[in-house]
């Protein structure tokens, strides 16, 4: 039985590590879902092996693949992922079983079932990032639940750790094998005694405490269908993306403090002019340049939201209104959508309706709305990530 589990865990490890992107995914946060979405069922065909406390240090063959210790059965299961990395799962497995009497299969057979509730936790997306497009996925979990010996009417308390291995084939259908180790908290085959040449362990050892309780290995095969809905919302890092608007500020600025120091100069050589017939022509008052930011400015949005996504947007919107204001400008707003959601037509007025946030909150910042003009581009995909595309620009005409 060691031998077994060390080489179901070696070949987990093995496929793990193949199973790792070659390209580093990029993380995002992700907006969770509706309550109705990323609900998944799943059935399995199920190979089971049992071993039962009453056979404990017997000259019983231990191995599962053994004849009088495995059979055949089946699983059924109804899941929800709340976030991509987290999820429960009801799980029902059976029906035909065996107590271990004899080496005989015959005398063996009963059957059971078992109702799991199950704590899922998503290993690639926790560690990787998530990747809706990412084709395996680790997903260990814990399980209680209660099983009933319906050959002898006994029910037991169970609790178990599994494995369970997704390979996704399109976004409704995956590929799934499930691995699991179940423990029974009282005798679930019915057997109260010991078998000639057993005897139990220890109880206070660890080998006694799995040696002295009914417990089963099971290896499952079968299909993942996922209900409705089953990615996440990708939500652009808007820090990061912030960063490049106000390095174009900051370079704008840098021209502009050249160009003040530039007309300081002319007007310190005006002022030195000794000639008196063009001192008087010379206009010197010095021209004044006011800090005006003429460059694009994006302002981000989450997928499907008119609502600007950060705080930081609307700082960088009270330069561009300051600026507007001191030069009377006209602000130019332009509003996105990124393609590969919705519908053109949906697309079309998410767009009109970022435009709209973006110049009502330029309204706030005290600009003239006679001065302010919007437009919708709808949905395009001119940059990378598609959530880049989520967006509205803002700038002086």
């Amino acid at each position: 039985m060691k031998k077994f589990l060390m080489v179901l865990a070696f070949a987990g490890v093995s496929v793990a590590s193949m199973a790792q992107d070659a390209v580093p995914t990029e993380k995002y946060s992700v907006a969770t879902n509706s309550f109705w979405s990323n609900w998944f069922v799943q059935a399995n065909v199920v190979g089971t092996a049992f071993w039962g406390n009453q056979e404990v240090q017997n000259n019983f063959a231990k191995s599962p693949f053994k004849g009088f210790r495995n059979n055949l059965g089946f699983s059924v299961a109804i899941g929800k992922w709340f976030t991509p990395g987290l999820g429960l799962r009801t799980k029902f497995n059976g029906i035909w079983g065996r107590s271990i009497v004899s080496t005989d299969k015959k005398t063996n057979a009963n059957k059971y079932w078992t109702l799991n509730e199950q704590v899922l936790f998503n290993l690639s997306n926790m560690i990787l990032g998530y990747n809706e497009n990412r084709l395996w996925d680790l997903i260990p979990y814990a399980s209680v639940g209660i099983n009933r010996n319906m050959s002898r009417n006994v029910y037991s308390p169970v609790w178990g750790i599994g494995i369970l291995n997704e390979f996704k084939i399109n976004n409704k259908f995956a590929i799934n094998l499930d691995v699991n180790y179940n423990f029974f908290m009282s005798k679930s085959d019915g057997r109260t005694h010991l078998l000639p040449g057993a005897k139990q362990y220890g109880s206070r050892t660890f080998k006694g405490i799995i040696a002295n309780h009914d417990r089963n290995l099971n290896v499952e095969v079968g299909v993942t269908y996922n209900l409705g809905k089953a990615t996440f919302n990708k939500t652009p890092d808007v820090d990061a993306i912030k960063a490049l608007s106000q390095a174009q500020i900051d370079a704008l600025n840098a021209q502009l403090a050249d160009a003040n120091a530039e007309n300081d100069r002319l007007k310190a050589q005006i002022k030195n002019h000794k000639c008196p017939t063009a001192t008087n022509a010379i206009d010197t008052k010095p021209a004044t340049v006011k800090e005006i930011v003429s460059a694009p400015i994006s302002v981000f949005f989450n997928i499907g939201k008119a609502n600007i996504a950060s705080q930081k947007d609307v700082q960088n919107l009270k330069a561009i209104a300051e600026a507007a204001k001191a030069n009377d400008a006209k602000v130019v707003v332009t509003g996105y959508a990124d393609s590969k959601t919705g519908n053109a037509n949906l697309n079309q007025k998410l767009s009109q309706k970022r435009a709209d946030a973006v110049a009502d909150c330029l309204v706030k910042l005290g600009v003239n709305r006679a001065n302010i003009e919007t437009s919708a581009a709808g949905g395009v995909n001119t940059l990378s990530p598609i959530s880049f595309n989520r967006r509205a620009t803002v700038e002086l005409k």
